[in-house]
């Protein structure tokens, strides 16, 4: 491990302050903010006050006594964690009456631990050894005959780590970071005096309890009473690699504690910009998927897919691979393959697979999972303020006074930065919620939204316009703002629009089922109540008008002048972990890295310059499209890098038989999903523990990748990319991914100034990185716009053609769940399925009683797509009508019921709005009973890779699925 003090080592931060105070500590002169404590000053003039119960992450506390120190002039001995600085004082930290004292208290928490430092799981990595240490203890004058705790029962029931109550000093620190830090309000202490413990809920084990196992109580337990499984079973580390996590939006970073190439345990940074040291259950506990059983390590071959995998070599696969695409060219044209980015994969592969598929294939068929996702929010963004991303930090909500959440369900799906919002509204700040169903920001008994607007799902814009007509006609407008930052004209022309009557609360409360005076009255308190931020998600984005429910709320932010500041904001929150930066790179069709059309030929001939190719003029094939062209037969190939579509896109059947009517597929990924069983070439991936790179975030934070373990399958994915080009006849040449990153900042503006050089110096860097904006740009638009003028847009409610029918009564919308993420190919082979094992159908009771449905039992989901059967859960979370669930495993069929209805400007899915029927049953769908039977063919033919011969042992009836 690293040598010197952790990170929780001195005291709590100093308080910013504009007002300096000097000191002196042990006869050291010490300037420091006014407020900061007596024990952080020590720290700054570099001495280190004894102490177990204080850490910098959290609110002093004053419970352990060791941190006491003499004051000249004070009677007594104060404890320096919680006495603020004061000019002229004179401290002294160390005396024999302190060290005495100190001692002592030493004695009585050790008489009550176990006499196991040596076999204990926190040996070298605990904080009371460490101060039993300090204090010079050595003997300990009273014995363990009396009453103790040493017989504590421990606690296994969390699969991630254990608590011990015997090694438990009730210092409080757990339960200040489940408060303090979560917002979870999951631990107390129980009992008073002798009896005093630490307790989840109401006495009950961790797994009963509101604990999220975000691990925050962990790591700032300062023994071992809550400790990592993991360490238990490897033992301490002994060294550590900073990286990025793999999952959500977020961004969060960590460092991978390690011993030799395996990891022990992965612990949030606390430097980590994006997340201050926090973490939530998936980046903190569910790594083990990168060592799983199912991953794929060696490459497969096949000429059809009822024909079993054919293990080679990476030069057969790769060859095979090329020979394929080649042939398929030539026989059905140039633009009859394509390729799929990953946004899971990072920048540096992502760049590579578009610049194969524009130089190596010679057209711009590709495309990336934000066409399902966030397309948008780019698209929306681009029109209205002139760039396709996010316009703050995260952190910025510290700043806000009023938040606005639309669409979005951050505690289970961003649950870092949830946590960091939910402090902002304890300490006052304002909440408005526009959820469809009552989402934990809405029920929290902790914070309190002061409006939640339950519309109804695909009437977003009807509900912006409202609220804008509020703001218009009850003189709400930030006039100011406006009138110097926004084009008079286009201004004009929307305020005339929303102001309209049909755009009145009144008048939309039939279509989106809201009360008018909560929508007059939230949008009152977003136009007058201070800072105010949106935060929107996929609910905003997945739908008919989910570019026009983008335009809508940049609108709002313009009008009330709520943009361009800390504290303000529109503030997409993107899913997948490097979603903003595949955009970022050029996997749209139409865009070149940058967001630059391709169509603009000063662009295209910079990468012509530099790449050496002519560049088709003309956008690609979306994934929609790629999809009716091969069902048209003239498109026959495909590059997938790790991408799942047919369980992530919408009318999985739609999916599967254009996958199957392609004559080559090539699927680059860790394990075989749900794509890579329509596959003709099986390339393995490789994790993000195995490779170097750059994630970008929500926030347009772009963070390092550092590789920690050699790729399990002998590449990383950036390097597969360029030996398949290679093959294809096109030559990329590079060593290392930083200089993949140097390309794209020579070609890219706002890149520009981006090195791994200066990311390992900052930490992380915020495009635009450029000449204007070396350390990169945390808050956009500050004094104007990237477009200049900011464009007001028209945004017109047109209802979706989506409609609930006597056939189809109910609206099926989805979301994601905490534990679980995306298609739950990482955390479904994690120990996370022990908080959710299966997708559910959450109904409201009047709806199941209505139908005969009982908690629990099975119902048939039916659309005009198809059919699913899932367990009900009977919820008030829902509202009548709407009905609603998760799409983490394939077996669910999630996707089989929703539509190929898609937003107008950029063919993002409609998943948000599904019209069905739901009846209960007593058996699978067809489709699911296909499903397992093509499943079991499939993992059959994966079985005999190593006896390719061995085809004809598969049954011809089983083949016939296929």
């Amino acid at each position: 491990m690293e040598s010197g003090f952790t990170e929780r080592d001195f005291g709590t931060p100093a308080r910013q302050s504009d007002q300096m105070v000097t000191l002196e500590i042990d006869g050291r002169e010490v300037t420091v903010p006014a407020g900061t404590s007596v024990m952080r000053a020590a720290a700054e003039g570099g001495v280190n006050v004894p102490k177990l119960c204080a850490t910098d992450s959290l609110e002093p506390f004053g419970s352990c006594r060791l941190c006491l120190v003499e004051i000249e002039g004070r009677r007594g001995y104060p404890a320096s964690c919680t006495t603020p600085v004061a000019a002229g004082m004179k401290v002294r930290t160390q005396s024999p009456k302190l060290q005495e004292l100190r001692k002592g208290v030493m004695e009585l928490y050790i008489s009550d631990h176990p006499l196991d430092c040596l076999t204990c799981p926190a040996n070298g990595d605990c904080e009371l050894q460490d101060m039993a240490g300090v204090t010079g203890l050595r003997v300990v004058r009273y014995g363990y005959d009396g009453q103790n705790h040493l017989n504590s029962a421990k606690d296994e029931s969390n699969p991630y780590f254990t608590y011990d109550a015997s090694k438990c000093i009730v210092c409080n620190r757990c339960v200040r970071a489940c408060e303090e830090t979560q917002g979870t309000f999951a631990l107390t202490i129980s009992g008073r005096g002798f009896d005093s413990r630490v307790s989840p809920g109401q006495d009950e084990p961790f797994m009963d309890s509101e604990c999220v196992s975000c691990g925050a109580c962990v790591q700032a337990c300062p023994t071992a009473t809550l400790q990592e499984k993991s360490v238990i079973e490897l033992g301490q580390p002994e060294h550590s690699v900073v990286t990025t996590c793999a999952y959500c939006g977020v961004g969060c970073a960590f460092k991978a504690e390690m011993k030799g190439s395996e990891v022990v345990r992965m612990v949030p940074y606390k430097n980590g910009q994006a997340n201050e040291g926090h973490s939530c259950v998936k980046g903190r506990f569910a790594w083990g998927y990168a060592t799983h059983k199912d991953r794929i390590l060696k490459p497969m071959i096949r000429s059809k897919i009822t024909d079993p995998w054919k293990e080679v070599s990476w030069d057969e696969a790769l060859d095979y691979a090329a020979s394929e695409f080649k042939r398929i060219q030539k026989k059905y044209g140039r633009d009859s393959i394509g390729g799929i980015v990953s946004s899971r994969c990072t920048n540096e592969e992502g760049y590579l697979v578009q610049k194969l598929v524009r130089a190596g294939f010679g057209n711009n068929n590709v495309d990336t999972c934000a066409r399902v996702c966030h397309s948008p929010t780019g698209y929306g963004l681009k029109q209205t303020l002139g760039e396709s991303a996010g316009t703050q930090t995260f952190k910025s909500v510290e700043q806000s006074d009023v938040i606005l959440v639309i669409g979005a369900n951050p505690t289970d799906a961003h649950p870092v930065f949830a946590s960091r919002m939910k402090k902002r509204l304890r300490a006052g700040a304002r909440l408005i919620v526009i959820d469809p169903r009552v989402t934990e920001l809405v029920r929290s008994p902790h914070i309190q939204a002061d409006y939640h607007l339950p519309l109804k799902p695909g009437t977003n814009v009807a509900m912006l316009s409202a609220l804008a007509h509020v703001i218009v006609t009850e003189g709400l407008l930030n006039e100011d703002f406006i009138a110097e930052r926004c084009e008079g004209k286009a201004f004009e022309q929307w305020r005339d629009f929303v102001a309209k009557p049909e755009n009145s609360p009144e008048a939309m409360a039939e279509v989106t089922g809201v009360a008018p005076e909560l929508v007059r009255g939230a949008a009152r308190l977003y136009a007058t109540g201070g800072n105010a931020a949106i935060y929107y998600g996929l609910g905003v984005t997945e739908h008919a008008q989910g570019s026009t429910a983008v335009m809508a709320i940049a609108n709002l932010a313009m009008a009330t002048g709520n943009i361009g500041r800390e504290g303000v904001g529109v503030n997409p929150l993107r899913g997948q972990n490097n979603v903003q930066g595949s955009c970022d790179i050029g996997s749209f069709p139409h865009e070149l890295p940058g967001y630059r059309h391709v169509s603009d030929s000063t662009t295209r001939h910079l990468f012509e310059s530099a790449w050496g190719v002519s560049i088709n003029p003309e956008p690609g094939l979306r994934i929609p499209n790629m999809f009716d062209a091969a069902l048209d037969g003239s498109f026959m190939g495909l590059y997938c890098q790790g991408e799942d579509i047919v369980q992530s896109d919408p009318n999985t059947q739609h999916v599967a038989a254009a996958l199957s009517a392609m004559e080559c597929i090539v699927v680059q990924d860790i394990f075989m999903n749900e794509t890579a069983m329509y596959a003709h070439v099986l390339l393995p991936g490789s994790s993000f523990l195995e490779k170097d790179g750059t994630f970008t975030n929500a926030e347009r934070r772009i963070s390092r990748v550092r590789k920690v373990m050699a790729p399990r399958a002998g590449y990383a994915d950036w390097e597969v990319t360029i030996e398949l080009a290679k093959r294809l006849g096109y030559e990329m040449n590079y060593s290392h991914p930083s200089e993949i990153m140097d390309e794209i900042a020579r070609l890219t503006p706002t890149f520009q100034g981006v090195t791994y050089a200066k990311l390992d110096k900052l930490g992380s860097i915020q495009w635009p990185c450029n000449t204007e904006a070396p350390a990169g740009t945390p808050i956009m638009h500050v004094d104007e716009f990237v477009r200049g003028k900011g464009k007001f847009i028209i945004t017109q409610y047109v209802a979706t053609d989506e409609k609930v029918t006597r056939k189809f009564p109910l609206i099926l919308t989805t979301g994601r769940i905490l534990s679980q993420y995306n298609v739950g190919a990482q955390t479904r082979r994690t120990e996370n399925v022990h908080w959710h094992e299966a997708d559910v159908l959450e109904i409201h009771p009047h709806d199941a009683q209505e139908r005969g449905i009982r908690d629990g039992g099975w119902v048939n989901i039916q659309s005009r797509a198809g059919d699913t059967v899932l367990r009900a859960q009977i919820s008030e979370r829902m509202q009548p009508g709407v009905v609603y669930t998760t799409f983490h495993f394939p077996e669910s069929g999630a996707n089989v019921i929703t539509t190929d209805n898609s937003d107008w400007a950029t063919n993002c899915p409609e998943y948000k709005v599904t019209a069905v029927q739901v009846m209960p049953v007593n058996e699978p769908s067809e489709w699911q009973k296909n499903y397992s039977r093509f499943t079991e063919l499939q993992h059959a033919l994966l079985a005999q890779a190593a006896d390719s011969p061995a085809h004809e042992n598969v049954p011809q009836a089983t083949k016939s699925l296929a």
